[in-house]
């Protein structure tokens, strides 16, 4: 099954670059937003989560606050 994913990451941030390995590593692909440099994107983020923290991984539509690799391989049935 193709996912929908969507990252909002920031360039300094390490659980950014680890989720987008993680991602790298298994051929999934993601939509990158970076809120730093993007402002209606971090808007968009603080919407849907309610904070600032990254990175947040959007994944069919549910919204996954931090990078823990064990549950976005579950959402994503790896």
């Amino acid at each position: 099954m193709e996912h929908t994913i969507t990252i909002y990451t920031t360039p300094t941030c390490h659980f950014c670059h680890m989720a987008k390995d993680f991602f790298n590593s298994k051929n999934i692909k993601y939509t990158e937003h970076d809120v730093v440099s993007d402002i209606a994107k971090r808007q968009e983020m603080i919407q849907l989560t309610g904070q600032l923290g990254v990175p947040v991984i959007v994944i069919d539509g549910e919204p996954v606050v931090g990078f823990n690799q064990a549950v976005v391989a579950q959402k994503l049935g790896l």
